[in-house]
């Protein structure tokens, strides 16, 4: 059974930005199309757990859609970029636990960030994954091979009897603050530039984990606030 806190981090890790937006429509016009809110050149999360310079501009087509737990960039050149912040429950608080970070990092992928995009997408695999645990004091660096599931597709043009194109997606994931954090980024160029695009996988890896860090460094995070236990020790 998938927590229902997850719902929405799903649906905007598998979709593309403009289905994020119709399916949180309610939400959004509630608050200028955003469950979140955009203050200068910051995007403020509606849990409030995180900040993030945005990282696309309007002028190339860049927009911002959001849920609950997590928010999409995406624009008209090469950026779709994704971070969700999932808010750890007493279950999601025992696996870590008992599993430990590492394992429960990629427990956590498994059932939750792949078996999505697999639904969404039959063919999905993971092409390779690693275990940093000098990032984010324990992360989860995962690269997805997605039949079909670009983000870019409108702007793919596919022949008659043509596969459509194979999208990748790096994916990072750490704990931080009682949240699980995924981000996420499509590399564009393997589908945008596909005729041209000859990079072998560990330069594609290399290309999405620089992208990913540099996402990351973006991100302010928003410290817990004190409890009346924790102010008494």
């Amino acid at each position: 059974m998938i927590p229902r806190n997850l719902a929405s981090l799903l649906l905007a890790l598998a979709l593309p930005a403009a289905a994020v937006l119709q399916a949180q429509q309610p939400a959004a016009e509630a608050n200028g199309g955003l469950a979140g809110r955009v203050e200068g050149n910051m995007y403020l999360s509606a849990t409030g757990a995180f900040k993030v310079e945005v990282p696309v501009l309007a002028e190339f087509g860049g927009i911002v859609t959001d849920t609950d737990t997590a928010v999409t960039f995406h624009d008209n050149l090469s950026v779709h970029d994704s971070i969700a912040a999932v808010k750890m429950d007493a279950t999601l608080r025992w696996e870590e636990e008992t599993r430990g970070r590492k394992e429960f990092l990629i427990w956590f992928f498994t059932n939750y960030v792949q078996a999505d995009f697999q639904e969404a997408h039959p063919g999905t695999k993971v092409e390779s994954a690693k275990y940093l645990p000098s990032t984010q004091e324990g992360a989860l660096l995962a690269y997805l091979l997605i039949p079909g599931g670009s983000m870019f597709m409108d702007r793919v043009i596919v022949a008659t009897g043509e596969e459509p194109p194979v999208a990748k997606r790096g994916n990072l994931l750490f704990v931080k603050n009682e949240y699980v954090y995924i981000v996420s980024i499509e590399l564009a160029e393997r589908v945008l530039d596909r005729s041209t695009w000859d990079k072998k996988p560990a330069e594609e890896d290399d290309v999405l984990r620089k992208r990913l860090m540099d996402l990351v460094t973006k991100i302010q995070f928003t410290a817990p606030t004190p409890t009346a236990k924790d102010a008494s020790k």
